[in-house]
This record gives structure tokens, C-alpha cells and sequence, in this order.
């Protein structure tokens, strides 16, 4: 299907043949908006039409709608917050470097970087007091990336917020809930597709990145790909986090697996930090 061949090659995801029916779901979607005859003429529109980049644009928006919430992975926020976060302090302070730089990629609707945000705020009065903070959100999703930059949220999408969270970084609008001014702040939004290496290669200097359940819709070779840069992009003290479901095995040896309470993760290395800068 020369669909699916297109939109891995712009984005590395692909549709096996039996994902190929939510594919053609999506497919649909779009011709009915476009009224288009048919496949056919829909990836003429995909591959020749004057409005070529635009559609693919809104069929990756389509096809790469996620599910989330706040404060999603209990155990894994909590070792941010326990052992982490602290972690990365002691190895900034040795540098005297007072910045942090946090990368949540693949964002989605923007529950995962407020989540981060709000964990933060919580820390400000005590070891990150007068430190520089921003959090990098990204998506190929420009609804969910709008979405996101607006901050309301259903019900559904707070289900695991504390009172004290609701109370404190929430402010209620009609049915809704919108996180308040405090919450939204440091954090930049951008729309980032994984697999360009130009816009990868700016994200650098980072100290934490998360990136869950985003790369289990990439084949091997786009997975080891996004891993390269996300190398390049970790502080050598830097973190990297994915879904509870994802492992790095038989993918990269490039981090080194750590085992914590409840969750894994992996770290750039185990050397001292020297001379890096924020920007």
C-alpha cells in the first residue's frame, strides 16, 4: 500500500498488515472531508496535489492520536521525584550549572509535561530554588500540540489528580478544568516528527528525556534512529524513561539499564558532568 509506504517514509511509523484496516479508517476520514473518489485520488492529493503537505499533515494528525492522562505512571513519577530529580541536582552542582532541561517527547495532548511541570513546582522551594527550568513538549499532532498549548482538560483526563493538584494547578471552566498560568509555564511546545535528524539535532543539552509509548509504532531501524539522536541530545549524567511496556533490548546498547522500585530506566553513563551550558 503505497499510503503506508509514504507515511513511514515522512514518519517513520508503520502499519503492519494487520493495522492496516485503522489505517484505511483513517484513510477514509480524510477522503470524506476531501471528497475524493477514492483511494486513489486521495494519494494523488497525498503525493501531487498543490495541497500535498498540508493533507499529509492532517492524516498524520489522524493516525497519531493518543490516550493519556495526568500523572499517568505513578511508580515511575515517583522515582523522578524521589531519586532523579536529586540526582541530577548533585551532578549540576558540581559544575555549577543551575539549569534544568527536561524533554517529553511525544507529548501528546500535554498531560505528560504538565504532570513534569507540577512535580517541579513542588521541588522549587527546595533544591531547585532560583534554577532555570523549561520543558520541552513535542508531537507530530498539531491538534494534540493546540490542544495541549490551551490546557483544558475533561474529567477524564484528571482522573488521577490529588485534591491537593486539583486545588492548586487547576482552575475550573465550565465542564472543564484548565491548568493554571503557574502550571503552563516553562514549558515550550513544538511540533517535532522523531525522524527529522535536522530538527532532532537542535534538541540538545537535555537532562531527562521521556519518551513513552511512542516508540512501539516504529519499526527497529526508525526506533534505533530516534535512540541515536536521543543519545546525542542526553547531558552524560541524562535520563531517559520510556512506557512501562518498552524495553531498549535487542534495540541499543547505547544506555545502561537501571533497575528502580516499581519501574526501569536508562542512563547516558555514569561520567561527572563538566562543562556543559544551558542555552
Amino acid at each position: 500500500m503505497r499510503i503506508r509506504e509514504l507515511i513511514y517514509r515522512c514518519a517513520g511509523i508503520f502499519h503492519p498488515d494487520n493495522k492496516l484496516a485503522l489505517l484505511d479508517d483513517r484513510c477514509k476520514r480524510r477522503i470524506k472531508v476531501l471528497g475524493a473518489r477514492s483511494l486513489k485520488d486521495y494519494l494523488a492529493c497525498l503525493t501531487s496535489s498543490p495541497v500535498r503537505q498540508t493533507e499529509l499533515t492532517a492524516l498524520l494528525n489522524e493516525i497519531t492520536i493518543g490516550e493519556t492522562c495526568f500523572f499517568r505512571n505513578v511508580a515511575q513519577l515517583d522515582v523522578l521525584r524521589s531519586t532523579v530529580f536529586p540526582a541530577i541536582v548533585q551532578a549540576k552542582l558540581k559544575s555549577r550549572i543551575r539549569c534544568l532541561r527536561i524533554w517529553s517527547a511525544g507529548c501528546s495532548t500535554g498531560e505528560e509535561p504538565y504532570t513534569l511541570r507540577m512535580l517541579l513546582l513542588e521541588q522549587t522551594q527546595r533544591e531547585l530554588k532560583d534554577w532555570s527550568l523549561t520543558i520541552f513538549a513535542t508531537d507530530l499532532n498539531e491538534r494534540s500540540l493546540a490542544q495541549a498549548r490551551e490546557g483544558f482538560f475533561g474529567q477524564h483526563s484528571a482522573r488521577n489528580l490529588s485534591p491537593l493538584y486539583r486545588s492548586k494547578y487547576f482552575v475550573p471552566h465550565e465542564e472543564k478544568l484548565r491548568v493554571s498560568a503557574m502550571a503552563r509555564s516553562n514549558i515550550v511546545f513544538r511540533r517535532l516528527n522523531l525522524t527529522d535528524d535536522a530538527g532532532m539535532a537542535q534538541m540538545k543539552a537535555m537532562d531527562l528525556i521521556l519518551c513513552c509509548n511512542v516508540l512501539i509504532y516504529f519499526d527497529l531501524e526508525s526506533k534505533r534512529r530516534v535512540l541515536r539522536h536521543f543519545h546525542d541530545s542526553l547531558l552524560p549524567h541524562g535520563y531517559l524513561f520510556l512506557g512501562n511496556s518498552e524495553s531498549l533490548y535487542g534495540v541499543s546498547d547505547e544506555f545502561h539499564l537501571i533497575h528502580f522500585a516499581g519501574c526501569t530506566g536508562y542512563m547516558k553513563s555514569a561520567r561527572p558532568l563538566t562543562g556543559s551550558k544551558c542555552k
